[in-house]
């Protein structure tokens, strides 16, 4: 009998932190998406600093002066690169991804399923949205697939969830 072992990949993210200072109080349901989030990021993800060969990499997200901070670092904690960018073209999309939250939150403890059906599909047209404007905001640094930048889209809204 042969082991087979699923092959390593070398791009991609081992481990994922979130500045405790960015985040705001939230309720259980956020933190409950960030648990969820890192989880599933763990377990299938692809991430790749453009120009850096290396990996497997770790990610720490924080705000820094209204700028959203990606510091990427090495398994051993060496330093890749730290990459700022604007919180404002993603300003909207997470307004609104929390609006939608808070109804569909609300809608699964009273409302009919046809109504949580048709809330959670905006929900999560709304975060393809958010994870698709990630991807751009994101091509000439880091290149994610569709479900990475998804898990990162909710660990972004995390972070800016004030409570």
């Amino acid at each position: 009998m042969t082991d087979k072992k699923k092959p390593v990949m070398k791009q991609r993210l081992v481990g994922v932190t979130l500045d405790e200072a960015s985040i705001g109080r939230s309720n259980p349901d956020v933190e409950h998406e960030r648990a969820v989030a890192i989880y599933d990021l763990l377990e299938l993800n692809q991430f790749a600093p453009v120009g850096h060969d290396g990996g497997p990499y770790t990610l720490h997200l924080s705000i820094n002066d209204n700028r959203l901070v990606f510091d990427i670092r090495s398994e051993d904690g060496t330093p890749v690169v730290a990459h700022l960018f604007s919180l404002s073209p993603l300003r909207r999309i997470v307004k609104d991804y929390y609006m939608i939250c808070d109804s569909y939150y609300q809608a699964i403890r009273t409302a009919t399923p046809d109504k949580i059906e048709a809330i959670d599909m905006g929900r999560r047209g709304i975060h393809n949205e958010g994870s698709r404007i990630l991807i751009e905001r994101l091509k000439d640094k880091v290149t994610v697939d569709m479900d990475t930048a998804r898990r990162l889209f909710t660990l972004i809204c995390v972070l800016h969830w004030k409570g």
